[in-house]
C-alpha cells in the first residue's frame, strides 16, 4: 500500500480503487466512472447483498463486467482508494477500517459531513467513529479545493446541500443573506434503491409532493457550510424538499431576503466573478433545468434580482455532481490529476 496516493497519478501508475456498496445507485455509478477512468483501476466492487453477479447484469446501462463480492478488508492491502457507498451509520466502521489500512477514502454517506458531533447525533443517532471527524474534509471542491487536495478522508456532500450551497455561496461570502427559503426538488433516485412505497411508480407518477418538511437532515449540513462562509451566522434558513416524477436530477430554488439592495448587474458580477474559473459551475442567463445537466458533473446557476427577494436557481444531476461524479472530482484533486478527468 502506497503511503500517499498522490504520486500514483504523477508517476503514471493507476490508483487501485474499491467501490464498497456498488449495488446502490451512487455506488454503481461510481464503479462505472472508475472503470472508464484513464488513471484509475477498478480493483474490486463489493456489496452487502446480490453478490456473485456481474454489475452489468444488475445495471445493464453500466458496462462494468466485474462480479460483485463481499467486502474483505483483509484483502485490500494493495488497494489505494476506497469509495464507500453505504448508508449513514453502516459507513463509519468501514471508513475507519480502510483508513486503518492507510487508504484514501471517499465516503458518500452522511457520517462525516457534519463537523459538530452533537448535531450529527441529533439527526442521525450515535456516531460510530467520532475520532475521525476532525480529519474529514467536506468534499465540495468549489469551497475547499486546497483542503481536498491534501485530504485522505473526504466527506462527499449530500445532493441537496451541493446544489443549495453552490447556489448561495457568493451571497453568503458577501454577508448578504438575512433570510433564505430553499425550495428543493429531486428525482426519485435520491431516495436510493430502498425508497419503498414513497417512490413507487403509482405514488410518484403525475405527482409532486413535499416530504420531511420539518427537521430534514440536510438542513444542518447546508447551514453549517453557509455559516462557515458568512461573516456572521445566517439568521433564518428554511429548507423544504419535494419529490418529482423523474428518475434523476435536482433543482433548488432559493429565495433570499437581504438588507442590501442589489441590482441585476451587481448580482451578475458577484456570481460571474465567483465562478469564473470553476470547471463544473456555469452561471446562466436563463433558468436552468434538470435535463440541462443530466448525466454530467455540471451545476448550472441563475441569479435574478426579484421583486422582493433575490432569486437563485441551481440544477445538478443528483447522482453525478450530487454524489458519484463529485467523488471522482475530489479523487482527481487528491491524486494530483486534472480535476475533470473522467467526467463531463
Amino acid at each position: 500500500m502506497a503511503e500517499r496516493a498522490q504520486p500514483i497519478g504523477l508517476e503514471g501508475a493507476k490508483a487501485r480503487v474499491v467501490v464498497a456498496g456498488a449495488t446502490g445507485y451512487t455506488g454503481a455509478l461510481a464503479a462505472q466512472l472508475v472503470w472508464n477512468h484513464p488513471e484509475l483501476e477498478l480493483a474490486e466492487i463489493t456489496a452487502r447483498s446480490e453478490t456473485g453477479i456481474a454489475l452489468n447484469s444488475l445495471y445493464p446501462r453500466y458496462d462494468v463486467p466485474l462480479e460483485l463480492g463481499e467486502l474483505d478488508l483483509a484483502g485490500l492491502e494493495d488497494v489505494d482508494v476506497g469509495i464507500v457507498a453505504y448508508p449513514h451509520g453502516a459507513a463509519a466502521p468501514v471508513v475507519a477500517a480502510m483508513r486503518g489500512l492507510g487508504m484514501i477514502v471517499i465516503d458518500l454517506s452522511a457520517d462525516f459531513r457534519l463537523e459538530d458531533l452533537p448535531t450529527y447525533e441529533r439527526f442521525y443517532g450515535p456516531h460510530g467513529e467520532p475520532d475521525l471527524l476532525d480529519g474529514a474534509v467536506y468534499g465540495l471542491p468549489e469551497l475547499n479545493r486546497q483542503a481536498v487536495k491534501d485530504a485522505e478522508l473526504i466527506a462527499n456532500p449530500g445532493c441537496y446541500p451541493t446544489a443549495a450551497i453552490l447556489a448561495l455561496a457568493p451571497l453568503a461570502e458577501a454577508g448578504l443573506i438575512d433570510d433564505v427559503v430553499i425550495d428543493a426538488k429531486s428525482g426519485v433516485s435520491g431516495a436510493g434503491r430502498g425508497g419503498g412505497e414513497s417512490t413507487a411508480f403509482i405514488t410518484v407518477t403525475e405527482n409532486v409532493s413535499p416530504y420531511k418538511t420539518v427537521g430534514h437532515r440536510h438542513r444542518p449540513e447546508i447551514l453549517e457550510q453557509l455559516n462557515g462562509l458568512a461573516p456572521g451566522d445566517i439568521p433564518s434558513l428554511t429548507f423544504v424538499p419535494h419529490l418529482v416524477p423523474v428518475d434523476q436530477g435536482e433543482l433548488v430554488s432559493c429565495y433570499v431576503k437581504s438588507s442590501v439592495d442589489l441590482e441585476q448587474v451587481d448580482l451578475d458580477r458577484l456570481y460571474s466573478d465567483r465562478y469564473a474559473s470553476e470547471p463544473f459551475v456555469t452561471v446562466t442567463d436563463s433558468a436552468p433545468g434538470m435535463r440541462d445537466v443530466r448525466d454530467t458533473n455540471q451545476c448550472h446557476i441563475q441569479v435574478v434580482a426579484g421583486d422582493d427577494r433575490i432569486l437563485v436557481f441551481a440544477a445538478i444531476d443528483n447522482l453525478w455532481k450530487g454524489a458519484s461524479g463529485q467523488a471522482i472530482q475530489n479523487l482527481n484533486l487528491i491524486l494530483g490529476l486534472e480535476e475533470g478527468l473522467g467526467l463531463k
